[in-house]
């Protein structure tokens, strides 16, 4: 098999029939397998797969893994020299898979593949980013992304003035759609499955990267992302999730000091952004800036009362003593944990 395509569902009934459909619309050459690997659904979609696309290999995992375990369940089953990790909210442009393959035969000392990927609207979505960095996130928390014009020294957490029109070597691409070497993505052991929401693709890149393959993108490949459909209905929950990740990458590769530069660079940021939002709210007093204070808020709180070591380590969170406990709780299952997945 050339190609295997992961596809984690988690009540995505909505999206996924287009996805799929623009999977089989526009690959043409390139022999592949889907898999989709479902998180729980409730929604009627595993149904609507196996009704719709009695080809499409349905795993049911049963429960709501996350991304990381969740993928790594398609991983260990697919058959493909070639695996793409693709998100439900997708549409695949004609001939893109095609594209893709072909550029990864044309380029055998890369290990992983990005494309370019576009917003409903058609402008350019920033789906591949620099390796995180204390440094990068000050910038970014500071409004200071314009001196990356400057120079390379100043480069923040994205790719200042780059729209993904030029192949190059980046350091990592959305999990929205990736394409990684099967053998090697195996060997390296899959995602790391500590990360629940958000940094299991920076993660799973870096480690490629280590292992001595740069992860090459191509403009000529091009997908449309929705985004968010899931995390769109629980935006609070899924915050928290992003900072618990980023606090165990920056652990996983900077130790405890890393760890607590992370924490004083987010506190700073998110402050930042309240006080924004709090002039806002004085002038545009809508529910959109209200939720989005509240969010804030509850950022802050979390953040400051987190000790960053003790929380990767041991899983200590701080006691929100309210309503927003419930919100800041864990909501990974136990199986979710473990350190690093074994494939």
């Amino acid at each position: 098999m050339k190609l295997s395509i992961i596809i984690l569902c988690w009540n995505d009934r909505k999206v996924i029939g287009d996805c799929l459909h623009s999977i089989y619309a526009g690959t043409r050459f390139t022999e592949f397998e889907i898999i989709v690997s479902v998180n729980g659904s409730d929604d009627g979609s595993v149904a609507f797969i196996r009704q719709n696309y009695p080809n499409v290999r349905v795993i049911e995992n049963g429960a709501n893994l996350g991304f990381a375990k969740g993928n790594n369940v398609g991983i260990r089953a697919s058959t493909g020299e070639l695996v793409l990790i693709l998100n439900p909210d997708t549409i695949i442009h004609d001939g893109t898979l095609d594209r893709l393959v072909e550029f990864a035969d044309r380029h055998p000392e890369a290990g992983a593949f990005g494309c370019r990927v576009l917003n409903p609207d058609g402008s350019y979505q920033e789906s591949a980013r620099p390796f995180p960095s204390i440094r990068g996130y000050w910038l970014a928390a500071l409004y200071l992304r314009p001196l990356a014009y400057i120079s390379d020294v100043f480069i923040p957490d994205t790719y200042t003035g780059w729209k993904g029109d030029t192949e190059t070597v980046v350091d990592w691409q959305s999990g929205c759609c990736v394409m990684f070497r099967g053998k090697l993505l195996k060997r390296v052991g899959g995602f790391d499955e500590q990360f629940f929401y958000h940094y299991e693709e920076v993660d799973l890149c870096r480690r490629v990267r280590n292992a001595g393959y740069p992860l090459l993108f191509t403009p000529k490949a091009m997908i449309t992302h929705l985004g968010g459909q899931s995390v769109n209905r629980f935006p609070i929950r899924f915050e928290l999730e992003k900072y618990r990740s980023r606090y165990r990458f920056f652990y996983k590769y900077h130790g405890a000091t890393g760890a607590w530069r992370c924490r004083r660079v987010s506190i700073a940021s998110i402050r930042l952004r309240q006080l924004g939002y709090g002039l806002v709210k004085l002038v545009r007093p809508t529910d959109a800036v209200r939720r989005r204070l509240e969010m804030y808020r509850v950022l802050v709180r979390w953040n400051k009362g987190l000790n960053p070591v003790r929380f990767v380590e041991n899983g200590e969170e701080p006691k929100a003593g309210d309503a927003i406990s419930a919100l800041a709780a864990d909501t990974r299952p136990a199986a979710v944990r473990p350190n690093q997945p074994s494939l």
